[in-house]
């Protein structure tokens, strides 16, 4: 799974920045920012693995309601995959955002988390269960030769 993901953000490196979207979420994890807050723009990548059954459904809600509110409260969206092979195929999604600085991202996400909207979406979207059972997440800096700064 890695390896997909690294492939993964280095193809999306690669994407002309000519086609990012503005967008999108803040999971079932909302869980304290590590302590790392820096100055510098920095990327997230999160991948969140669906609830069996439930990837259209976890799908839709960031394509409804999860980028509009990401946007909403300063969140950069880079992209967003799903694997086609592999243990992630039919239950994983990727994402990447972009933030200010450690600490812009940590005040997007909490008002993310405070903002009804979004508690809204959670609580509809889940009325079957659980949408997602893991969440990984990782901060990421571009190198000096990345066309993304």
């Amino acid at each position: 799974m890695h390896k997909f993901i690294i492939t993964l953000l280095l193809v999306s490196l690669m994407m002309p920045l000519a086609s990012f979207a503005e967008s999108h979420e803040g999971e079932e994890s909302h869980e304290a920012e590590e302590s790392h807050e820096g100055s510098e723009r920095v990327f997230e990548m999160r991948t969140y693995i669906a609830a069996e059954g439930r990837l259209d459904d976890l799908l839709a809600r960031f394509r409804n309601h999860t980028n509009y509110i990401f946007v909403k409260h300063g969140m950069q969206l880079i992209g967003y995959w799903t694997p086609t092979e592999g243990d992630g195929a039919g239950n994983t999604l990727v994402y990447m955002l972009a933030h200010k600085s450690r600490e812009a991202a940590k005040e997007s996400w909490a008002a993310f988390g405070a903002d009804p909207d979004w508690k809204k979406a959670s609580a509809d979207s889940q009325k079957n269960g659980k949408l997602v059972t893991g969440i990984e997440k990782q901060w990421l800096k571009p190198t000096d030769f990345s066309p993304l700064h």
